[in-house]
């Protein structure tokens, strides 16, 4: 794709970064996945976002880390489970020097499908 130009999906997205980025990529988008499986992939300011009822969860990927954007509740809900980590009111910060926590993430996504799913 070429630089400057807006990913269409997901894929196209991931398709933009070098191959062991892309690796990360796809086993964030994975974890989702299989976690919230009712939820429809779509591109939201530009990055994976992940909707049920709204914007469910967005992730990116930058220079030195990948943020996971699960709204402020799922950062708040998770606030013991993520001190090691940087995060602000909607966003954390995995480094990519350390093994992504995919097991929080996937935690994170299901609490954040449950909080979807009472907003009907």
């Amino acid at each position: 794709m070429e630089h400057g130009k807006k990913p269409k999906n997901i894929d196209e997205y991931i398709a933009t970064f070098p191959k062991n980025i892309q690796t990360i990529l796809l086993e964030i988008r994975q974890v989702i996945r299989d976690a919230a499986p009712q939820a429809l992939e779509a591109i939201s300011y530009q990055i994976p976002t992940f909707k049920l009822n709204g914007n469910l969860v967005h992730f990116a990927a930058f220079k030195d880390h990948i943020s996971f954007f699960p709204t402020s509740s799922g950062v708040e809900a998770f606030r013991k489970e993520l001190t090691s980590y940087e995060s602000s009111k909607g966003t954390i910060r995995f480094p990519l020097d350390k093994p992504i926590p995919l097991d929080l993430v996937k935690q994170i996504v299901k609490f954040r499908v449950k909080e979807s799913l009472q907003k009907k």
